[in-house]
C-alpha cells in the first residue's frame, strides 16, 4: 500500500457571386472563432456576459456561389447568418466576442462577449433583454465542485468482509462501496456500456485503475494542458463510478464496465479542494454530453440558478438522460442543477437530515483514484453523487429504458440521517433474482466471471 496515502464548449442576405463571398468569410472566420483561447480561469466575470440569438439556418445557395469550407477553410459551428446576426448585435452595443458556439440541442447561437471598459454590467443586461433579437441574456457565473478536506479514515469491518471476492487490494478500505450493497449488486451488473458523462475538472485518463473506462474526453477550460497533480477533482469522482474492478490494482467502481465521457469544465483553485466552472464551460459541456446521448450526466457541482444551463438540463432529461446533482452544505435545492425538476438531488448520508427530494449514499472518507496513479481519501456530497451515478449505471444495465423517476422509486428516498441507497435490493428487483443481498455467497461478481 506504498501509494495510498494516510490522508487521504436577422437574416443574411443572398450572396450573388463567387467573389463577394470570398471577400466575406475571412471576416466570418474570425467572427466564428472556436471556444476561447483564454483559458476560462484568467477571464474576469464581471466584464463578460453570456448572450444568445436564434440559430438560423443558412438559405440554399445561390448558382454560381461557393458554399461554407471553400478552399479548405474550417467549416466552424453555425450558419453565416447567424454568426453575421451576432457580429451587428456586438458592434450595435460596442461589445467584444470571447468566443462563439451553437448550441444544436437548443437551436441556439450563443457568445461569451466582454463590455466594453466603462460600460455598466446591469445596464447592459437591461439593454440587451429588451433587444428583440435576444433570446437570452445572463451574466457569467461561477459554480463549484462539492467535497471538502480529508480526515482520519473510518474503518468499516464489513466492507473488509467484501475484501474475498476482489482481488483489488483497497476493496477492504471501500466503504461506500460496501454499504451501498455494490459489491453484491455486482453479481448481476456492472453497468457494461452505459455511458456517463461526467462534467467536471480534469480526469487522470493514464491512471492505471481507469484503463480502458474513458471513451472520451474534452476540454471547454482553454488551459490545454495535462491533468495537474491539484486537478484531483474530477479523478475522484471517476474513480468512485468507474474504477476497474478486479484488476489487481487499487479499488473497484461502483459500476466497473460504465463508459465515461470526461468533459473538462472546471478548473481547480489554489490552495483547496475544490474546482471551479462558469456557466460558459458548463454550456459546452452538457452540450456535448447531449450530443453524444449519455445516459448519466453526473454535476457534482453546484451554483446559481442559471437560465441557460437549466435549459440545457431539461433538454437532456426530455431526451433520456438521468441527471445527479450533488446536494450542498446548505441543504438548499433552489440552486443549479437542483433547481431543474427531475434531477436527482443526493445527500452525504452522514450529513444531517435533508428534504425528502433527495436520496443519500455515502460521502464521507471514500477512498478513490488521485491524479499520477495514486489513490487517497475525499469526503462531500460530490462522492456521494458518484456513488448514486455508478448505482443507476448499474440499473441501466439491467433496464436500458429506466428513467429518473423509476431509479428513485427503485433506489428509495432518503428516510433519515443515515439512509443511504440499495443498489443491491434495486438490482434484485429489476432482475427478478431470488438470491438474497444480505447473503455472503462466495464467487466473484458478474464482472469477473470470464
Amino acid at each position: 500500500m506504498d501509494q495510498l496515502r494516510t490522508r487521504s464548449s436577422t437574416g443574411w442576405g443572398r450572396l450573388r457571386g463567387r467573389g463577394l463571398l470570398l471577400c466575406l468569410l475571412p471576416l466570418l472566420v474570425a467572427a466564428a472563432s472556436a471556444p476561447a483561447a483564454t483559458p476560462q480561469n484568467q477571464l474576469e466575470p464581471e466584464r463578460l456576459l453570456i448572450v444568445a440569438i436564434a440559430e438560423k439556418p443558412d438559405p440554399p445557395p445561390i448558382v454560381g456561389s461557393t458554399p461554407r469550407g471553400y478552399g479548405g477553410l474550417p467549416n466552424y459551428n453555425g450558419s453565416l447568418r447567424s454568426i453575421a446576426g451576432a457580429a451587428r448585435l456586438a458592434k450595435d452595443y460596442g461589445l467584444r466576442e470571447v468566443s462563439a458556439w451553437t448550441i444544436k440541442s437548443l437551436r441556439l447561437r450563443c457568445m461569451l462577449y466582454e463590455l466594453p471598459s466603462k460600460a455598466d454590467h446591469e445596464e447592459m443586461l437591461t439593454r440587451l433583454r429588451r433587444d428583440d433579437r435576444v433570446r437570452l441574456v445572463q451574466p457569467l457565473q461561477s459554480f463549484d465542485t462539492l467535497t471538502t478536506p480529508a480526515v482520519d479514515a473510518i474503518p468499516d469491518p464489513a466492507a473488509a468482509a467484501t475484501a474475498t471476492r476482489y482481488n483489488d487490494p483497497y476493496i477492504g478500505l471501500q466503504r461506500g462501496f460496501t454499504a451501498i450493497g455494490a459489491d453484491q449488486a455486482q453479481r448481476w451488473s456492472s453497468g457494461s456500456g452505459v455511458r456517463v458523462a461526467l462534467i467536471d475538472s480534469g480526469v487522470d485518463v493514464a491512471h492505471p485503475d481507469l484503463r480502458g473506462r474513458i471513451a472520451l474526453t474534452r476540454d471547454f477550460v482553454g488551459a490545454n494542458q495535462a491533468v495537474a497533480a491539484e486537478d484531483r477533482h474530477g479523478t475522484q469522482v471517476a474513480g468512485v463510478i468507474a474504477a476497474v474492478a478486479n484488476n489487481r490494482i487499487g479499488i473497484a467502481g461502483i459500476a466497473p464496465g460504465a463508459r465515461l465521457y470526461a468533459y473538462r469544465a472546471c478548473w481547480s483553485m489554489a490552495d483547496s479542494t475544490t474546482a471551479r466552472c462558469n456557466s460558459f464551460t458548463l454550456a459546452l459541456a452538457l452540450d456535448a454530453a447531449i450530443d453524444v446521448d449519455a445516459r448519466i450526466i453526473n454535476l457534482s457541482l453546484g451554483g446559481p440558478a442559471d437560465p441557460l444551463l437549466e435549459q440545457l438540463v431539461r433538454q437532456a432529461i426530455d431526451r433520456g438522460a438521468i441527471v445527479i446533482g450533488a446536494l450542498p452544505g446548505s441543504g438548499r435545492l433552489d440552486g443549479f442543477p437542483l433547481n431543474v425538476p427531475g434531477v436527482i438531488a443526493v445527500a452525504d448520508t452522514d450529513a444531517p437530515p435533508t428534504s425528502e427530494r433527495t436520496l443519500g449514499a455515502p460521502g464521507r472518507e471514500i477512498l478513490t483514484l488521485e491524479p499520477g496513479g495514486r489513490y487517497d481519501y475525499a469526503s462531500g456530497s460530490s462522492l456521494a453523487a458518484a456513488h448514486v451515478s455508478g448505482a443507476i449505471a448499474l440499473l441501466l444495465q439491467l433496464n436500458p429504458r429506466l428513467r429518473g423517476s423509476d431509479a428513485i422509486r427503485l433506489l428509495g428516498k432518503v428516510g433519515g440521517a443515515a439512509a443511504s441507497i440499495d443498489v443491491c435490493a434495486a438490482a434484485q428487483a429489476l432482475q427478478g433474482s431470488e438470491e438474497r443481498c444480505q447473503s455472503a455467497e462466495p464467487g466473484l461478481p458478474q464482472h469477473a466471471r470470464r
